[in-house]
């Protein structure tokens, strides 16, 4: 398999961790990757990725997909360059950085055009 990538903007409002998921989905889904229980993994992922974005980063909010030989890389980027950090749970939120360690094989953050750029590498599909 060669790389695969796709790129999307996403809105700026309450709408957009749907739209992302359901983007996300239907690209994955189209590269071959069907696992359902993996896609609602990579799913919550996106939805914590975006709805982070939203509610923090400002600016533009841009989801790339990846697909490599070995790894599925999600990213998305916004507007604010203040990095995003582990935070104990309260009422409002505080999940969503250990949700995405518990999902993932790892993420990252990046300078990228004015703003950051967080990556994570899904962990592979179970294949039967």
């Amino acid at each position: 398999m060669s790389v695969l990538t796709a790129h999307l903007d996403v809105p700026l409002d309450h709408s957009a961790p749907g739209a992302a998921r359901r983007a996300m989905t239907a690209v994955l889904s189209g590269w071959g990757f069907r696992d359902p229980d993996w896609l609602d993994e990579a799913s919550v992922v996106v939805s914590e990725l975006v709805t982070n974005a939203v509610r923090h980063g400002g600016g533009c909010v841009e989801l790339q997909v990846e697909a490599h030989e070995s790894a599925v890389v999600v990213s998305v980027a916004d507007g604010s360059s203040v990095v995003p950090r582990r935070r104990d749970p309260d009422g409002v939120g505080g999940r969503g950085i250990a949700l995405i360690e518990a999902l993932s094989a790892g993420w990252s953050v990046e300078n990228y055009k004015g703003g950051k750029r967080v990556r994570v590498e899904l962990n592979p599909p179970v294949t039967p």
